[in-house]
């Protein structure tokens, strides 16, 4: 590219001249291309340690003068080309302009007054973008269009810098990466390949971790795709000093000698996540377009950081305040806030985004405030004193007033809560539409007016506000007759709900409650009855979600209802088994709020839709809660606050299992060291945080910890769950199997009693497990809470995330090895591919399908992604998937027919027609094709010329020929039907012929016929039939020719070429003649259909009637449009020439020219269409040519010959097929990308 001239002191330092004039010098950085010597590899190493190849072209022009020691850089070019195409261009058109200049002040001047104007006169017309140039061919213009696209700040797709830029194109280039693959940092460390480190770059990208080292001439490259990580961990060791471990399935990768490593570890964490995110759910990563561009430039960070540093950031804010998922951070200041509880200044962070400003103290649980938008009346600045510098004051519609202070830009900040103010919806409503409104829960936040609806309005709806259980929960229902009871627990009830009083009187009550160390005791000493479903609202979120939706529950209810899916069915299974001891689930009210409940959940999420212990978690909801706001807790359950744990494979409830036995070994290590011989931890948690001890306690017991869950989160799970093992340590250690480990525990579970609650004593149906004859003793609910408390009370929510992480990364792939092995298992039956093949080819099926989430594809990866299939039917891929693995796994080799080879074996294996293919339908195709018979193969290679194969595109007479035979043969099944129909007509066939005999005595039999008989009848029918050769419809000759033309491509490669060609030219030669004598004999039994026109006479319909079948072949190949080429025969060969039989027939176009030998007949092409000159009434059989093509040893060999797909795995996975790649990206296009 063309540069802004710069000095250069020193010209030969590092650089060799390649080219020189009087003015002008080429050089060529050492180091880089052929040569160099010692000098050269050092410079290289240099470059590649100190990133110099990033920032430093490989090749410039310096501007010189004979009387002056100073150079001007005027271009610089990453490749030989581009360097050129500049050199002459200046030798062209200003070597001769100032070579008649008397100063070489002026020459100096004019050259880079010369490259200026030019720069700056495109840059005008570029920017005025209304005349178009042609500059493809003007170097100079290139240079500054490129230059001027890396310097314009305003487009986003240039906000990277060009250092980063250069980056990105240097690791495709190394790497070779597609563009669909964004860098998104890179760092330099050192990679230690055995115990010697190499010092190089390390580049993480979306989808990739790369690395790349050149020490000495010795070159180190390091591809690991994140979807392939197993485990990712930051350690310190002699060895090792404060490395990053990255494993896989196969090996371990070390990298050291990071600047910052925390910062590095934090990155490859996200990327990990990512992948795995894919994994679970094939959702690909997609850049944030939302993404507010910085106030200030930022250095060598590019989009994608920023982007993932900005979504790292909402996580946290979002969890910290159990915020909704669509929430997004805007910006946080250090500030105070004044207390009047505590009448201080409670130093912390103010917290600002598009629905919410927040509060926390620096103080951990020493005061959190959430003051959402819709609640805000007045926002205004205050006076600043010196005791309160810079105060905001925000008053609260519900008459609370919040003072801030100690705030840095102050007036930016008034002005960033103005403009979230202007965009939040004035009613309450927002821009709910009309529809929406119809059938919404009451509650005391809805308008009255749109409360009381008419009946009219809610004649025929599911859900509606008349319900008892739209107003109000299960609980009061059930207790709303009862008699007021003045006992000691009652009273204790009334003092808890007295307490909460006097805390919402000094603190607030509802979203903008300061939340503080107060909230966090009451919460521990049991929440009243009357206020659980309130503040369980508050402390998860929910409440803010609810009343962003609106008549949202309403409206799903009113969809979902009535549809039929497995996931409505699981829930129809499950309901009487939701709390059935429980008074309020013993009738239609219960059963159809819950019904109602879990059935509008599973279409919201599809993706989870019913998962077992939803039933159990939400039959305790809806007893303290409205229906609307159950769900709500739902929604706050399943998508935040236990993420994954109720999907089709548990994954989040498996990763808590996991971090559970971490944190065992690390507060419990003997406990644990014996409980891993048991075998008893991995049994017991899954149930344990599955339904947050609800089916493991008695229910009193157990609701007060789902109190503690939505104030605290899953910390106070695990903290119960490991005080529980420390109260039975002792009992356990002296456990000697599994079964007496289950017994103890249960036992204690079940005596876990609240001695406070003013309800009446429900039945527990767990087992209650006791021994001897002495009851076992109680345990008080509160003190096993404290005691948690006391002893696991150091646990933090941050420290729990970065155990889930790990343990994500476990669980994931341990549950795809699973999927691989339950595949394997499956697929043994149906292929004779060994146990390693099967393994093997089910990665790269699914690597392809992986590689297709993140560099798009035809089709989403969510259409070609079910995980309600079986394992072997989840992962498919589509046409332009499976020809790269057909063309890099198949035995058939056919050069440029490959392709067509492969849609047409795509289109038989497509059953359904959804353009997809799945696992087991890739290997049953690749199967036949290695481990078939002869027959088996040859069949396949037939109907690969039939169609659905051949397409109407491929041939068009094709089907008309078809439908031909097919209307003659009726008896004859279509090959469009599947082998189970085929079976079918089969089987019914067979039982017409077998009933003529004995009719009269099946007459006598129909009358003692039962269910018994049918259920045979349709086992028979369903049962697949395996297909014959009797089956396949005949071959016209179109479909003849195709079938020539693949085998003779099919060929090109093997050793016993020339035999191969002879042979199978000889078997199309009397392919023909057979062809052509059931032609005659068709035509002597069936004259009205073969009888020909008088107007057309056969030498039309055939023009090879009077020549020799092997000119018929020729022809025949020649018209089937195969590449034209020249007879190229010798004087000598046309003498000899008796028949073409004695030669190799084949296209030139599926042959190079040295490949070709001297007995080889080229055909040349016709100039007549394909299709024009075929005989319609011309056909064979597969068992014709099956006949035929055993006549010939060589092609009998060749289809019997086993072989290896192993090597052929080992190439495909060395190379790394890299979809919608150009595989030789020159250097000039990277230039100008790189510019």
């Amino acid at each position: 590219m063309w540069i802004q001239p710069e000095e250069v002191l020193l010209a030969g330092a590092l650089w060799v001249s390649e080219r020189a004039n009087p003015f002008f010098i080429l050089q060529r950085r050492r180091g880089h291309g052929r040569g160099g010597g010692l000098s050269g590899l050092l410079v290289g190493t240099l470059d590649v340690v100190l990133d110099s190849s990033a920032r430093v072209a490989p090749y410039r022009i310096l501007l010189q003068t004979a009387d002056s020691q100073i150079y001007w850089n005027i271009a610089c070019g990453s490749s030989r080309k581009e360097i050129t195409a500049h050199w002459d261009w200046l030798e062209s058109n200003l070597l001769q302009t100032i070579s008649i200049f008397d100063n070489d002040e002026d020459v100096t001047t004019f050259v880079k007054g010369k490259i200026s104007v030019c720069r700056f006169l495109y840059v005008w017309l570029f920017r005025c973008s209304s005349v178009c140039l042609a500059v493809s061919d003007v170097p100079i213009l290139q240079g500054i269009i490129a230059e001027e696209n890396r310097l314009k700040p305003g487009e986003e797709q240039e906000e990277d810098c060009g250092k980063f830029r250069e980056a990105e194109l240097k690791m495709r280039k190394l790497f070779r990466m597609p563009e669909e693959e964004k860098l998104v940092n890179y760092y330099s460390c050192s990679y230690w390949k055995g115990r010697v480190p190499r010092q190089g770059w390390l580049y993480l990208s979306v989808n990739h971790l790369c690395f790349y080292s050149l020490l000495l001439g010795k070159e180190v490259t390091l591809v690991v795709q994140w979807t392939e990580v197993t485990q990712l961990e930051k350690n310190a060791t002699l060895v090792f000093p404060e490395s990053v471990r990255v494993s896989t399935r196969h090996t371990d990768h070390f990298f050291s000698m990071f600047l910052n490593i925390n910062d590095t570890f934090k990155l490859m964490e996200q990327l990990a996540n990512i992948a795995m995110r894919q994994l679970l759910d094939n959702e690909a990563f997609a850049a944030d377009r939302l993404l507010p561009k910085p106030c200030k430039t930022l250095k060598n960070v590019s989009v994608l950081k920023r982007d993932l540093d900005a979504r790292a950031k909402n996580e946290r804010y979002r969890t910290m305040f159990r915020l909704t998922q669509d929430e997004r951070l805007d910006g946080h200041t250090d500030c105070t806030l004044w207390t009047p509880f505590a009448k201080m200044h409670v130093v912390g962070q103010l917290f600002i985004s598009n629905n919410y400003i927040c509060f926390n103290s620096k103080e951990e649980d020493l005061c959190q405030l959430i003051i959402p938008l819709r609640e805000v009346s007045i926002v205004e600045k205050a006076d600043s004193s010196s005791v309160l510098p810079c105060p905001v004051s925000i008053s609260t519609k519900n008459k609370m007033n919040f003072l801030f202070a100690n705030l840095k830009d102050r007036d930016f900040l008034v002005q960033r809560i103005s403009d979230f103010l202007q965009r939040t919806p004035d009613s309450l409503w927002g821009d709910i539409s009309p529809l929406a409104l119809i059938g919404h829960s009451a509650s005391p936040a809805v308008p009255s007016t749109l409360s009381a609806g008419s009946e009219s309005v809610h004649r025929g709806r599911h859900y509606h506000p008349g319900l008892a259980t739209a107003s109000q929960g299960l609980l009061q229902l059930y207790h709303r007759h009862a008699t007021e009871d003045l006992g000691p627990k009652a009273m204790k009830e009334k003092m808890k709900e007295e307490a909460w009083n006097i805390h919402f009187s000094e603190f607030g009550r509802g979203v903008c409650m300061y939340r503080t160390s107060r909230t966090r005791e009451l919460v521990l000493n049991g929440i009243p009855e009357c206020l659980r479903g309130e503040l369980w609202l508050l402390f998860s979120g929910a409440q803010n979600e609810m009343a962003s939706h609106a008549g949202y529950y309403g409206d799903l209810v009113e969809q979902a209802m009535g549809l039929c899916s497995l996931a409505t069915e699981e829930i129809e299974r499950d309901l009487h088994r939701s709390m059935p001891e429980h008074r309020a689930f013993q009738n239609e009210t219960g059963i159809a709020a819950l019904r109602r409940v879990l059935t509008a959940y599973a279409h919201r999420n599809p993706g989870i839709g019913y998962c077992q212990a939803m039933n159990i978690v939400t039959s305790v909801l809806l007893l303290y809660c409205t229906e609307e706001e159950a769900f709500w807790l739902l929604v706050a359950l399943c998508e935040r606050m236990l993420p994954d744990y109720y999907n089709t494979r548990v994954v989040g409830a498996l990763v808590d299992q996991g971090v559970f036995e971490d944190l065992t070994r690390a507060f419990l290590p003997l406990l644990y060291e014996h409980m891993q011989d048991l075998g008893v931890i991995s049994t017991i948690s899954l149930s344990w945080f599955l339904t947050l001890f609800l089916s493991v306690m008695p229910f009193d017991s157990a609701v007060l910890l789902v109190d503690c869950f939505f104030y605290e989160g899953i910390k106070v799970i695990f903290q119960v769950a490991l005080a529980v093992l420390h109260d039975n340590m002792e009992a356990l250690l002296s456990c000697s199997d599994e079964g007496e480990a289950m017994t103890i525990l249960g036992r204690y579970l079940d005596n876990v009693v609240n001695r406070q609650t003013v309800a009446p004593p429900i039945p527990h149906l767990h087992a209650l497990l006791t021994s001897g004859d002495e009851p076992p003793p109680e345990i008080d609910i509160f003190d096993l809470i404290k005691s948690s408390y006391e002893k696991f009370g150091s646990l933090r929510s941050d420290v729990i995330e970065q155990m889930r992480f790990k343990q994500r990364l476990k669980v994931i792939q341990s549950l795809e090895d699973t999927a691989k092995r339950s595949v394997v298992r499956a697929m043994m039956t149906e292929s004779a591919f060994s146990i390693e093949e099967l393994e093997e080819l089910y990665c790269l099926f699914k690597s392809k399908h992986m590689t297709s989430c993140y560099w798009g594809a035809s089709s989403s990866a969510a259409e070609r992604h079910d995980p309600s299939l079986p394992y072997l039917e989840q992962y498919r891929i589509d046409p332009a998937q499976f020809s790269q693995l057909f063309t890099a796994l198949a035995p058939w080799v056919c050069g440029g027919h490959t392709p067509t080879l492969s849609a047409r074996l795509f289109r038989i294996l497509d059953q359904n027609q959804d353009g997809l293919v799945n696992f087991k339908e890739f290997i049953i195709g690749l199967s036949g094709m290695y481990h078939g018979d002869m027959t088996e193969k040859l069949k396949l290679l037939f109907k690969l010329h039939l169609p659905p194969a051949l397409c109407s595109e491929e041939a068009e007479s094709a089907l008309e020929a078809a439908h031909f035979f097919t209307d003659n043969l009726p008896q004859e099944p279509s090959f469009l039907s599947s082998p189970d129909s085929v079976g079918k007509k089969e089987v019914t066939a067979g039982e017409t012929s077998g009933e003529g005999g004995g009719a009269s005595e099946e007459k006598k039999e129909e009358k003692v016929k039962d269910y018994r008989y049918y259920l045979r009848m349709w086992a028979r029918e369903k049962e697949p039939q395996a297909e014959t050769i009797k089956d396949l419809p005949r071959m016209n000759q179109e479909q003849f020719i195709e079938l020539c033309k693949t085998l003779y491509n099919m060929f090109s490669e093997e050793p016993q070429e020339q035999e191969l060609y002879h042979a199978i030219a000889t078997v199309a030669s009397l392919l023909l003649r057979i062809g052509e004598v059931g032609k005659k004999f068709n035509g002597s039994k069936k004259p009205d259909n073969s009888r020909v026109p008088p107007t057309a006479s056969p030498q039309k319909e055939f023009p090879g009637e009077g020549m020799s079948v092997e000119s018929q072949v020729c022809q025949a190949l020649a018209d089937a449009q195969m590449e034209p080429s020249l007879l190229q025969t010798s004087d000598e060969e046309n003498k000899d020439d008796t028949s073409v039989s004695s030669y190799s027939v084949v296209s030139s176009g599926s042959l190079q020219s040295e490949d070709i030998a001297d007995d080889t007949v080229l055909i040349s092409g016709s100039e007549q269409k394909q299709g024009s000159t075929l005989d319609a009434d011309w056909s064979i059989t597969f068992e014709q040519v099956l006949a035929s093509l055993l006549t010939e040893p060589t092609l009998v060999d060749y289809f019997e010959r086993k072989r290896d797909i192993q090597v052929k795995m080992a190439v495909c996975k060395a190379q790394r097929v890299v979809e919608r790649q150009t595989s030789s990206t020159s250097e000039t296009e990277i230039t100008q990308h790189a510019i």
